[in-house]
């Protein structure tokens, strides 16, 4: 990547850092953009000075996005823009060089160095030769942002629907370092037709690892979609998550996605601690 590309890249992801750090705070508080702008002026009341030597805590200003890996590209960006209505912000690719692999995959590098195998034994591209690529696009939603990343072998074009690496099989979240993303569901929408209007949609485009879980025991495919809609959102009752309503789902790519409310007493103990930590924040 050329100097110009690579300023070009950071300029765009200081934009996006930006714009998303500013609604970030927003989406399971009901704030309003101007409450979340108020309390950022807050923390730009500091000095450089001030702010760099103050708790790490306060040099941030939210979750600017989540990464996911993706074996289809042009299947995933269908899924998050199409289906669930995310906007693209930018799209940038072919990465490769030196300074790309040492940045995103030094540490993979020195533990098959310790192990003496070949780095691609254990999935490490070679970004740094050319002979893999990295492609990614972001999406913008209400108050987050999602990467989608794409390994490839440089004879496949940006895209494919082949990718470098085998895709992982154990997605379970009760492995450790499993991670998902969660989507906030709007309070007046009916939980239960979202969940089948999702797997309804996602199927039309035959996307079929997009299943979401019950909450009635099932063991087949078959009964699970058999299960009423009614079965389609835990709603939990119990302090102190009395007010979440959840549902887990596998994503396009077997990701695992999580769709949420939070109403009631747990939106207010999440209202509470942001208003705590905007506090904290702005001293």
């Amino acid at each position: 990547m050329t100097d110009a590309a690579s300023h070009a890249t950071e300029m765009g992801r200081r934009t996006v850092l930006r714009t998303a750090g500013a609604v970030m705070v927003t989406g399971l508080v009901g704030g309003t953009p101007t409450d979340t702008l108020a309390a950022a002026q807050g923390t730009d009341a500091m000095s450089s000075a001030e702010r760099n030597d103050a708790p790490l805590g306060t040099r941030l200003q939210g979750v600017q996005h989540f990464g996911l890996t993706v074996q289809n590209m042009e299947r995933a960006y269908q899924f998050y823009t199409e289906v669930l209505g995310g906007t693209e912000v930018f799209r940038h690719g072919d990465f490769k060089g030196d300074g790309v692999q040492n940045t995103l995959l030094a540490d993979q590098e020195i533990e098959a160095n310790a192990r003496e195998v070949n780095p691609r034994t254990i999935g490490v591209p070679d970004l740094r030769s050319g002979a893999q690529r990295l492609d990614v696009r972001f999406i913008q939603f209400d108050n987050m942002v999602l990467e989608l990343l794409q390994y490839r072998e440089a004879d496949q074009p940006m895209g494919s629907a082949r990718s470098f690496a085998e895709p992982v099989e154990r997605m379970s979240p009760a492995f450790p370092r499993m991670m998902h993303i969660c989507f906030y569901v709007r309070d007046d929408v009916d939980f239960n037709k979202f969940i089948a209007d999702l797997e309804a949609e996602s199927s039309r485009r035959g996307m079929t690892q997009v299943r979401a879980n019950r909450t009635v025991r099932v063991t087949t495919e078959a009964e699970r979609k058999a299960a009423p809609r009614s079965a389609n959102t835990n709603r939990v009752t119990e302090a102190p998550s009395d007010g979440w309503e959840l549902i887990y789902c596998k994503g396009p790519e077997g990701e695992q996605l999580e769709f949420v409310k939070a109403l009631g007493p747990v939106k207010k103990r999440f209202s509470d601690a942001l208003a705590k930590r905007q506090q904290t924040i702005t001293r």
